[in-house]
Order: structure tokens, then sequence, then C-alpha cells
């Protein structure tokens, strides 16, 4: 947890030391910088509903959420902080070391307080100077606690004062994996591992369906990436001379710039690299008459992730070869778009997808059984070349509520508010001598966020070329 205060702020070996002077003139001579015109967010209206859904799944317990603290990417340096996602929807607050309670009043249920680590009052300390890690002058402002308590619509308290709080004998479940020092602060309590991981999968099933909020968060993640896309195409005489970092760089930009970075490592995967799934040394070059694979997604302001992958011709023209293959993948994810609706099994879409994929590698003579055969559950070995499945849960992560039950997920049935990826692909290995030598090194994927909606589904990256004049046309502009 943190420190407080009056404790001797994290400096590094090679800082300055500093005198009583110097303290006293640095507590001095300060105008006030607290914000009187902070207001109830509209995350923070969302967030308590969800708080309330949590609250009625334990009544009579405790349970406390960790927004985590910073991880060391070096020495005394640190990764940029990003809280732990049940706790970003469950508050809607980004600060590091925050620590949602929902403390059973016997009642009506919960009462929520944010455990929070303010900014340091400039008056007395060394902390909001001195300290590396939570210093105003060196690492950036931190709100107060009321500024917190009014944008988010939640008590706050110090987090200095959850030790005491966490003393008293109450049932608590805690989710896990994000701090560390919560442990010690539980020793006494009463804890287990198994009912801490209730908490976790019934947090990630409540987050299964997505709020108004959320989607439109979603919306607006796919749009930032489809510029950054575009950014990409309109500098392809730099993403030829510098290969696939240009193209990781450039979409990095549009993300920082329209939003909070990007929501996982992009994929720039040129030429045979794209038959690795997840290709993310991005350090190849980037030839004429290859396909380049780019799977990448915006995280936005609010800590939504779109997810999204376009397989492009580098030149803007798909040979014939590469045109049939492209078809029909984009066939296969048609077909798992509309398998898609309310009350079908999460896996219906990557069925649907990969009845297309079979019979077309059959077709292609691509396959030493039938597509019958391939497709027997006792077969499979069209996945030689399919590699994974079709979808996963889309949201804060990019692989979204995944502690849910897999009788609840994999094995699920769909419902309204949903929101999944569909994303088959074909991988021909460079060193595969089961396929003609002219696809060996292709790899290909398309896919999109997919919202289930009421009567079947919004595909919320339409607006990015899919079919394969629109691709040529989009990178002809």
């Amino acid at each position: 947890m943190s420190d407080s205060t009056d404790k001797a702020p994290k400096t590094a070996t090679h800082d300055s030391p500093s005198g009583e002077k110097l303290r006293e003139f640095m507590n001095s001579g300060w105008g006030s910088i607290e914000r009187e015109d902070v207001a109830l967010s509209d995350v923070g209206t969302w967030a308590a509903k969800r708080r309330d859904a949590l609250s009625q799944a334990f009544p009579g317990e405790r349970l406390v959420i960790p927004a985590g603290t910073y991880k060391v990417r070096s020495n005394d340096t640190d990764y940029a902080f990003r809280p732990h996602t049940d706790y970003v929807w469950l508050v809607g607050d980004q600060s590091s070391d925050g620590v949602l309670v929902l403390e059973p009043n016997g009642t009506s249920g919960h009462d929520s307080v944010l455990y929070f680590r303010p900014r340091a009052d400039r008056s007395e300390g060394e902390e909001f100077w001195r300290d590396r890690m939570y210093g105003e002058l060196w690492a950036g402002r931190r709100p107060s606690l009321t500024e917190t308590a009014k944008e988010f619509g939640i008590e706050t308290r110090h987090v200095d004062a959850l030790a005491d709080v966490l003393k008293s004998d109450v049932p608590t479940r805690v989710r896990r994996g994000e701090e560390s020092s919560i442990s010690t602060l539980l020793s006494g309590t009463k804890t287990d591992e198994a009912r801490d991981g209730e908490l976790a999968y019934v947090l990630s099933e409540l987050r299964l369906v997505k709020d108004a909020f959320e989607i439109e968060q979603l919306r607006e993640a796919c749009a930032i990436t489809h510029r950054g896309f575009s950014d990409v195409l309109s500098d392809m005489a730099s993403v030829r001379k510098y290969g696939e970092r240009w193209i990781e760089g450039t979409f990095w930009r549009r993300a920082r710039a329209e939003g909070n970075d990007v929501g996982y490592t992009s994929i720039a995967a040129a030429g045979p690299h794209a038959t690795t799934l997840h290709w993310i040394e991005n350090d190849g070059q980037v030839n004429d008459g290859t396909l380049m694979l780019l799977d990448m997604g915006v995280e936005n302001r609010n800590l939504y992730t779109a997810d999204i992958t376009r397989t492009l011709p580098v030149n803007g023209e798909f040979t014939p070869r590469q045109r049939e293959l492209y078809q029909l993948v984009l066939d296969a994810q048609n077909a798992g778009i509309a398998a898609l609706k309310p009350g079908v099994n999460f896996r219906s879409g990557h069925t649907a997808a990969m009845e297309v994929i079979v019979h077309g590698l059959a077709a292609m003579e691509l396959l030493p059984v039938t597509a019958e055969e391939a497709l027997d559950p006792n077969s499979g070995i069209y996945q030689r070349y399919t590699l994974h499945g079709v979808s996963h849960m889309l949201g804060i992560d990019v692989h979204d509520c995944a502690a849910a039950r897999n009788e609840k997920y994999n094995k699920g049935n769909l419902e309204a508010g949903y929101v999944l990826t569909v994303e088959p692909g074909l991988y021909f290995q460079a060193e595969d001598l089961t396929v003609p030598e002219d696809l060996r090194g292709i790899g290909i994927r398309i896919e999109d966020d997919i919202l289930v909606t009421a009567d079947g589904t919004e595909n919320l990256s339409a607006a990015m070329p899919r079919e394969i004049d629109a691709i040529q046309a989009w990178m002809a502009g």
C-alpha cells in the first residue's frame, strides 16, 4: 500500500539530499490548486449501478477490489500505470493505489467507500516535490479526496485508513492479483482463495452484458482505430522504407493523440510474419507483392479497446491467388457473424466460419480427407491452417471477462449486450510442405467487433472496408 505523507519519499540513490532550509522554502508560497468545477461524470453514474449489481450478489460480505500499483520496468523506472479492469468498471477512476471497499451495512446492501491516495499537502512533508512515484512535481497532479468524490459519486477516504477497516471481523472477499500488500493487511480477516475466486468470476460475468455507456465507448474506440489504420495507409512510402515498426509507430501516435494508448501490442505482420498469430516483434520489411496483416486496436480515454484486423496488399492490389484466399476468409467471417444472435451458443460463430473455411480448403484440394471428415470433432486436421478460435469477448480488456466460468462463456449462450470479435484466419507456414509453394508464407485474418442486439448483431467496426474492391479503393485513396 501507499506511504503516509509523513514517511520518507520514494527517491533514487542519485537524487540530491534535502536540507531544513530547503524544506521550509518548498513548503510555503503555494496557491490553491483545488478544482472547484468538478461534477459527477457519466462513468460515475454508470459505475454506481454496477456496484449495486455486485452488492446484490454478496449480501453481508465485505468486498475489496484494488486498482493495483506501479510495476517495475527496470531498476527504478516503472511501466505506465493502468488500473485493474474490475476496479475501473466499478469506480471509473484510473489512479494508482486506490482500493474500493463495499462494506455491508446490514440494511440495504453495502456502503461503497474508495480508499484513495490523494495528492500530498504542499504545506508539509516532502512527497509533493521529492517522491518519484507519487510526487506532484515528479509524476504529475493527483486529485484530492474531494475532487475524486465529486467526479465519481463515491465516498472517499485516505488509503492509509484502510488497514484499520480491514481488521474488523467481517467475512471478506478480495479481487486478488493486483496488490500484494493487501494480503498483509488482511491477515486475521476471514478470507480464502476459493471465495475470492468466486468474486472474480461473478465480476467477469456481470461485465459480459455491456451497458449503454460501454457500447458508446467501444464505438468510439473502433472509430479512432479506423483513423489509425488510415494513417498507416496514407504513409505507405515510409512503411515500405522503414518496415513494420513504422506501421506500429504510426498507429500508436493516433492511439495516444485520441485515446489512452493501444489496447494491446500492435501486430504489424508483413509477408511470412503474418503466419505467426501474435507477431509483436514488428521488425520486418514490408515488400510489394506481399500481404500485411494488421491486428491493432485503440484503447480510448475510458480504457475500452477495439480489436480489429485487416489483411491488405502492400502495393494496393490483390493478386489472383491472394484474392482467392482472402475471399474464402471473408466468406467465413460473414457466415460467422450471421450465425450470432441472442440465445445461440458462444461458439456458433466459430462453427459457421469453420464450415466455410473447411469446404473451401477441400475445394482447393488442400485437405488429405473430405471436408466432412476434417470437421469431425475426432479429426479437426484443418486446424493446421486455422490455428485459433474465431471469437473472444471484448470490452475494457481486449480479451474481456476472462475469469467467467466456462459454462457461462465458452459453453454459454449469447445475450443482447455481449460484444465479441469474429476473426477467422488462414495461415500457411513458410516451411509447410503440405500446401503448394505459392501459398507458403501467406497469413490472412479479418476481424471485426460485433455487438449482439435484441434481434441479431451490429458490426461496431463496419465502417472499415472489408470487401476486396473496397479495400483496394481505400488504399488508393
